[in-house]
């Protein structure tokens, strides 16, 4: 089996951010009261970050109290399908420069609500899988007969 034909492939950093940025549906994952939590979110790829909106409540205090965060988008066809992951570092954005360069990336909230706050997610490591769709494999015996 070539590795063109493997059932699971690394991405490279780069395949990962030009993937994360083809969707437009992700999940943050962060620790709400001593517990780990999943909000998805909308969000657009910028300068190899991840941006999204949110209004007040958990979302936005979580991040603030354990700006560690996980951060992961998937997709997938009927051949194969892909997930990455973003590690980092969450950030409400303040400064007018911040708050500028956020809003020339146009992220329109999905749901009629009011998101006044911009997260940045400032990546420590990304990582990415492809994964083949296929039957799985006949288990090799071992016992001879």
């Amino acid at each position: 089996m070539d590795a063109g034909d493997a059932p699971i492939t690394v991405l490279s950093e780069s395949e990962s951010w030009n993937l994360l940025a083809s969707v437009a549906l992700g999940r943050l994952v962060t620790v709400v009261d001593g517990h780990p939590e999943i909000f998805p979110v909308n969000f657009v790829v910028q300068n190899k970050t991840v941006l999204f909106r949110t209004a007040e409540g958990t979302k936005l205090v979580s991040t603030a109290i354990n700006n560690n965060v996980l951060f992961e988008a998937d997709d997938h066809s009927l051949s194969e399908g892909w997930s990455v992951i973003v590690r980092g570092v969450a950030r409400m954005l303040r400064t007018d420069d911040e708050l500028a360069e956020a809003q020339r990336a146009q992220l329109i909230p999905w749901t009629a609500t009011r998101k006044r706050h911009y997260v940045r997610v400032l990546p420590r490591a990304v990582t990415g899988r492809r994964f083949r769709f296929g039957p799985e494999p006949e288990a090799e015996s071992g016992l001879a007969s």
